[in-house]
C-alpha cells in the first residue's frame, strides 16, 4: 500500500521542526511502499513554507516525496486538508496534525486493517495531558443521543476495537472511499466536528471504522493552532454551530428529528438563563447557513444504507 501523509499547518513551525523528523522516521519503518508527505500551509506568517522547502533534498535521500503548498488566505481545516489531498498519490491517507508526535512503528499496525476492503478508517491511540496536567489516553469513542443531540464520549482505549469516529488529526483513511464520500465538508470550517461528520457518513454508508491501540501518538493539544490562535469563546461558538450542522445534515430518523425539535426550546431557555451567549450565537449562525446544510444533506443521503438508530445501537 502506498502512503500519503497529510499535515495541515497554521503558524506551527516549531511543532513541525519537532515532529516532522519523527514522521519521517516512522515512514522509514514501512517497507514496500511509495511514500509522500504533503503539508498544506493555511497562510502562515512564521516562515513555515520556507522551512519546508529547505527540507526537500533530505527527504529525497530517504525516497520520500515532500510536497509543501500554501493557501493565499486562511481557509480552515477541512479546506486545507482537501487542498493537500488533491496532491495525494497513496492508497492510504495518514492524517496528522502538527501537534501530533508519532511513536516508533505506529504505522504498520494501522495498515494491517486495510486488508479488509470494507474498512474506511483506523484511529490511533492518543496520549495527552488535560488542562490539569493529568495524563489521558484517547482515540476510541462511543456515540449516543441525549437531550436532542448526538453526542460522543471517550471510551477505555484498551477494551475494544470499535469506535464511533476516527480523528483527522491522527488517523489513517482509505483514499478510494474518502473520495467516494466527498471527503471533509467545508461547512465545518474553520474547525471541529468535520471528522465526526466524515466517520458518521462512512458508517451510515456501510463502511467500517476501527481503532488500533498499538498505534500510539502523543498529542500536544495546548500547543496546537486552535488553542494558540483562537479565543475560547470563539471556539465554543463554532463548536455549537457545527453540532447543529452535524445533526441537521446527517440525522434522517424521524423520531430523532422530532426529539431534537422538542428539546430545542429547553436548550434556548437554559442558555438564556445561564448566560450562554455562545450557544445562542452558534444556533443563529447555523440557521443562517441552513441552505448550505440542506444541500449537503441531500448529497449525503444518496449514500446512506443504515439508519441512525442502527448506528447508535452499535456504538453506544
Amino acid at each position: 500500500m502506498n502512503i500519503s501523509v497529510i499535515i495541515p499547518a497554521l503558524n506551527n513551525k516549531p511543532l513541525l521542526e519537532k515532529n516532522l523528523p519523527k514522521v519521517l522516521a516512522a515512514l522509514n519503518e514501512v517497507n514496500n511502499s511509495k511514500k509522500q508527505i504533503i503539508i498544506s500551509d493555511d497562510n502562515s506568517n512564521d516562515g513555515t513554507l520556507e522551512y519546508l522547502n529547505s527540507l526537500k533534498t533530505s527527504f529525497v535521500k530517504n525516497n520520500i516525496e515532500l510536497i509543501a503548498i500554501t493557501n493565499k488566505s486562511q481557509r480552515g481545516f477541512s479546506s486545507n486538508v482537501t487542498n493537500a489531498i488533491s496532491y495525494a498519490k497513496g492508497d492510504i491517507l495518514l492524517l496528522l496534525n502538527t501537534d501530533v508526535s508519532p511513536t516508533k512503528n505506529f504505522i504498520n499496525p494501522l495498515l494491517k486493517h486495510f486488508s479488509d476492503a470494507s474498512v474506511f478508517a483506523v484511529g490511533c491511540l492518543e496520549e495527552t495531558k488535560d488542562e490539569s496536567g493529568t495524563e489521558q489516553t484517547y482515540g476510541r469513542s462511543k456515540g449516543y443521543f441525549k437531550k436532542g443531540f448526538i453526542m460522543h464520549m471517550s471510551q477505555d482505549a484498551f477494551k475494544g476495537k470499535e469506535t464511533f469516529w476516527v480523528s483527522c488529526g491522527s488517523g489513517a483513511f482509505r483514499k478510494k472511499i474518502w473520495d467516494s464520500l466527498g471527503g471533509l465538508d467545508k461547512l465545518y470550517n474553520p474547525f471541529y466536528w468535520e471528522d465526526i461528520d466524515l466517520s458518521y457518513r462512512a458508517v451510515k454508508s456501510g463502511y467500517k471504522i476501527v481503532f488500533e491501540p498499538q498505534s500510539v501518538v502523543e498529542h500536544q493539544h495546548e500547543e496546537g493552532a486552535i488553542k494558540t490562535s483562537f479565543k475560547k469563546t470563539t471556539v465554543n461558538k463554532i463548536v455549537y454551530r457545527n453540532q447543529f450542522h452535524f445533526f441537521w445534515k446527517n440525522v434522517t430518523d424521524g423520531n430523532l428529528i422530532l426529539k431534537h425539535l422538542l428539546w430545542l426550546p429547553y436548550h434556548i431557555v437554559n442558555s438564556v438563563l445561564n448566560g450562554d451567549i455562545n450557544f445562542l450565537q452558534g444556533l443563529g449562525l447555523a440557521i443562517l447557513r441552513y441552505p448550505s446544510t440542506k444541500k449537503a444533506r441531500a448529497e449525503a443521503k444518496k449514500l446512506f444504507k443504515l439508519s441512525d438508530d442502527q448506528i447508535l445501537k452499535q456504538f453506544s
